[in-house]
């Protein structure tokens, strides 16, 4: 299948990208004018680059109608630690994302598979499947659970199938350093104390090649709907942090109780990835193997002995 793939270059989709291309996909890579595409490095040969913004709709629509896809991967979004949560750049995501639906439908594209988020459920003490009631309390989170339910709408009325991923919390190489796992692994290859809360919050990791595999999977003739993209595994913080402080030899550096629970942090985010299951997709990486992959690809990458 010939498939675009927005936000190509991030941290999800250059693990999409890879993903696609050993599926046997055709892939077209829809990056940023300027933008290097390091996450790419190995494969750029191997796939067709398109150079648009996503906040310009006739730039878009023309990369749509030159690539004419069969499925679309929508991974774009504004997702800067620290800043995307209520950031209103996520409404400037929304109103491009909403534009690019016609074009993909006057292209002929089958499937459009994109990328929702857990923090659209409502919080709740036990594993969410795709019924759970959403509770957004985020603009980050609204804006994403706008897109997925105009996107959805909005096919039934076209050729086209759409399919929605809610991805839950995920780890792999490449990621931003400011996230948990890699500003972990840094604090202890630097041998520097690293302040965190009690950890005692429940929440469900992947591994982002699990991830991107599960994207792929949408976009089977036999998808359509809502999806979560998630291990179905709980796991807490602190439980997390302690593996990753394991693998480091370094224990003693992480500092539990120092830092005051977040109010907005839920105490138990755990999802259920039976329908995804029923696509033939299942989890390759098992979270301590995921994790000593990612401490070493961050360690060799520092140039840490």
């Amino acid at each position: 299948m010939r498939v675009l793939v927005t936000g190509a270059s991030g941290f999800i989709g250059a693990r999409v990208v890879r993903a696609l291309l050993d599926a046997g996909h055709d892939v077209r890579a829809v990056l940023l004018p300027g933008d290097r595409a390091v996450r790419l490095d190995g494969v750029r040969d191997r796939i067709g680059v398109l150079h648009a913004d996503l906040a310009d709709a006739e730039a878009m629509a023309r990369a749509i109608a030159m690539s004419r896809p069969e499925g679309c991967l929508h991974l774009a979004w504004y997702a800067e630690p620290g800043l995307y949560l209520h950031s209103p750049r996520n409404l400037d995501v929304l109103r491009a994302s909403l534009a690019m639906l016609e074009p993909l439908a006057a292209a002929g594209c089958r499937v459009l598979a994109a990328a929702g988020t857990c923090a659209e459920y409502a919080p709740a003490d036990h594993a969410l499947d795709e019924e759970a009631p959403t509770r957004p309390d985020t603009l980050y989170a609204a804006c994403k659970a706008a897109f997925g339910m105009v996107g959805g709408q909005f096919a039934r009325g076209t050729a086209m199938r759409f399919a929605w991923g809610r991805v839950f919390h995920l780890y792999g190489p490449g990621e931003d350093g400011r996230r948990m796992v890699p500003a972990l692994i840094d604090a202890l290859l630097d041998g520097r104390r690293f302040p965190a809360t009690e950890g005692a919050q429940l929440r469900d990791y992947l591994h982002a090649d699990d991830v991107a595999r599960g994207f792929v999977a949408l976009l089977s003739d036999d998808a359509g709907g809502v999806y979560n993209i998630c291990s179905g595994e709980p796991v807490t913080v602190r439980a997390l942090m302690e593996r990753v402080a394991a693998i480091a030899g370094r224990p003693d550096l992480v500092a539990f109780g120092a830092q005051p629970a977040r109010d907005w942090d839920p105490a138990c985010i755990v999802g259920d990835n039976r329908r995804l299951r029923g696509l033939g997709w299942t989890p390759a990486i098992a979270l301590d193997a995921g994790l000593a992959a990612v401490f070493e690809e961050r360690r060799q990458a520092r140039g840490d002995r």
